[in-house]
């Protein structure tokens, strides 16, 4: 079999020209939003479907352990995939739509981040737990691809990746849930250096 070296630099161009079109703006947003929500003791909720479920797990482990400074308050994140007992009560007993929007009933509150993870943007169970977290007074931030989906619309803080293919849409996500991490952790850690020196 002959290697199809052919459809690897495809793949590799895509991803470079999506890089070269990422919303920085609206990934700077997200992380003043993310410091924001740290520094008034909020919490940082976030959801997804299949890949955008383990990218979701991923990033509430890197916001709260890689963003920590010992002594110091942590940033606390979770994921709305980890208790899969509730998830799939929720799924069997409330439709499977409701799964996200039940647990951030219970959950959020006013000056809590909601962050939702959706390649295509219109999932429902994604749509209807944004739409509860913005009742309750929760801001939101959509990780999104294609056009954006109804998601981009929703959210506080649309980041659209502009590509059409789900696997590089993902790849994005997990790469701007790092950059994310990263200013957090930079901007957490200056942040207490700035109270340290006035002290």
């Amino acid at each position: 079999m002959q290697p199809r070296t052919h459809l690897y630099e495809n793949y590799i161009a895509d991803i470079k020209q999506t890089l070269d079109r990422l919303p920085l703006f609206a990934v700077e947003a997200a992380v003043k939003r993310v410091v924001a929500t740290w520094k008034s003791n909020g919490q940082v909720l976030i959801m997804g479907n299949g890949g955008s479920a383990a990218t979701a797990l991923h990033m509430a482990c890197d916001l709260s352990k890689n963003t920590a400074i010992p002594g110091h308050r942590r940033l606390r994140a979770l994921s709305l995939n980890d208790n899969m007992a509730l998830f799939s009560a929720l799924g069997n007993d409330l439709q499977y739509e409701n799964v996200f929007a039940e647990q951030i009933r219970t959950l959020a509150d006013v000056g809590d981040l909601v962050i939702a993870i959706s390649a295509s943007g219109n999932s429902p169970n994604i749509l209807n737990g944004v739409q509860v977290a913005k009742e309750l007074g929760a801001t939101t931030i959509g990780f999104t691809g294609y056009l954006g989906g109804k998601l981009a619309g929703m959210v506080d803080i649309p980041i659209v990746v502009p590509n059409h293919c789900i696997e590089q849409i993902e790849d994005m996500h997990m790469m701007l849930e790092h950059i994310v991490t990263v200013a957090v952790r930079e901007a957490i850690q200056q942040s207490v250096a700035s109270v340290a020196s006035v002290a």
